[in-house]
């Protein structure tokens, strides 16, 4: 079995697979099947405990401590479908995952056999998240760990991927009301539809807002449960992403990322080295760029070159990506610091990495590394690309045992 990070990516090796998604506390487990647009086709693509079956995917209720699971049959996921990606919410109103460690884990829906398992780290505030998506890449199924949060619940998620979240409507026979302003139609008048749950099933999952709220709030526009660049800079901690996505649009223009560092103590020099590692879908090295390899990819990755000390204000060593002209064949950046000399990150203060519009010099997002290990390399961040188009930044402060790029490239492959 593998444990899988934020952004890693496996093979699937069984045609039909279950995604079991369980947790200390009760949680709604769904499955939503996505064009090459990251949207349903219509409401059937969502499957639920309310609509346990959808073409290709069909859901099946916890029995006992279990966990809800979503199982797939990629033979029988339509042509069209590029993307089945399984969600939690949790049940009881008004709760966080703050504190709460759920897990997915994916098996073998035939013989058993566990295949991968991912626990999103460090969720707070969320309300509901994407655990794992299964995708195909060239033909081949594959599972990723997501683990990106929503702040509004199960019907932020379903909003984002395009199904219509319809408020409940009052009984039409309901009795005149003696007071101005009626009061909330009871739960078991209230009509049936594609949110409401079966007699004895748990409270219904969307929408947050009760019906006697004073204004519940419109649905979020496509995209505004998952952090991206509307609001500006981004700071990220360890193990956050953040989508490269600005007023809907994907970035796809030239970014730089800048890393820099200190040293620990005054009046020592240290010298460290950035680089970063292209990557194809199977996880396997394109290319790499460092101070020894100043370009690759025909000019679409560059580097400023080797900085010998650390000193003075601002990034130390510049990496460019020309975003829209990377081969397709790269999937995924994963950029590296080293310490060539043997000086431990322990001797390091300061380091941060950053992400900036090349064009404009405008700071996109941030990630400033707070720990430090007696170890010689660390890998910084990773750049994803998804099947939308658009890159996803992960912050990742991972630290090993390396004093060059090419000690990098195995532990890098497997962080994707």
């Amino acid at each position: 079995m593998t444990a899988m990070t934020p952004g890693s990516n496996l093979p699937l090796t069984a045609a039909r697979v279950a995604v079991d998604v369980t947790a200390p506390v009760r949680l709604d487990v769904s499955g939503l099947l996505l064009t090459a647009d990251g949207k349903v086709r219509s409401d059937d693509d969502f499957v639920f405990y309310n609509q346990p079956h959808g073409p290709g995917v069909t859901h099946t209720a916890a029995a006992g401590d279990g966990g809800d699971t979503i199982t797939v049959d990629t033979a029988a996921v339509p042509a069209g479908i590029e993307k089945v990606v399984v969600t939690a919410s949790l049940d009881a109103a008004g709760a966080t995952f703050a504190g709460t460690e759920p897990t997915g884990t994916v098996r073998d829906a035939d013989s058993g056999g566990v295949l991968a398992s991912f626990t999103p780290p460090r969720l707070g505030a969320e309300t509901a998240l994407v655990v794992v998506e299964l995708y195909r890449r060239n033909g081949v199924w594959k599972v990723r760990a997501v683990g990106q949060g929503y702040a509004d619940g199960l019907a932020g998620i379903a909003t984002d991927f395009g199904v219509s979240v319809e408020e409940p409507a009052a009984p039409a026979a309901a009795p005149a009301p003696a007071a101005p302003q009626a009061p909330p139609a009871p739960p078991a008048a209230a009509p049936a539809d594609q949110w409401g749950p079966p007699t004895g099933a748990p409270a219904p999952i969307a929408p947050p807002q009760p019906a006697a709220s004073p204004a519940p709030p419109a649905p979020p526009a496509p995209g505004a449960g998952r952090i991206n660049l509307d609001k500006g800079r981004v700071s990220l901690q360890k193990n956050q992403t953040v989508s490269l996505v600005k007023n809907g649009q994907p970035l796809l223009t030239s970014v730089k990322m800048g890393l820099g560092w200190e040293p620990a103590y005054r009046g020592k020099s240290i010298d460290l080295d950035a680089s970063v590692i292209a990557y194809g879908p199977d996880r396997k090295k394109v290319d790499n760029c460092f101070f020894g390899k100043l370009s690759i990819l025909n000019g679409a990755i560059q580097h400023s070159g080797d900085n010998l000390t650390g000193d003075g204000a601002g990034d130390d060593e510049v990496i460019t990506v020309h975003l829209g002209g990377l081969p397709p064949e790269v999937t995924g950046l994963v950029f590296t610091v080293n310490s060539f000399s043997g000086q431990k990150f322990s001797e390091v203060a300061k380091a941060y990495c950053r992400l900036t519009d090349a064009r404009t010099g405008e700071e996109l997002v941030r990630f400033d590394l707070t720990g430090s290990e007696k170890r010689t390399g660390v890998m910084m961040a990773k750049l994803i690309r998804q099947f939308s188009g658009e890159w996803e930044m992960t912050a990742m402060g991972e630290f090993v045992d390396s004093r060059t790029v090419r000690g990098m490239i195995k532990p890098a492959a497997q962080a994707l």
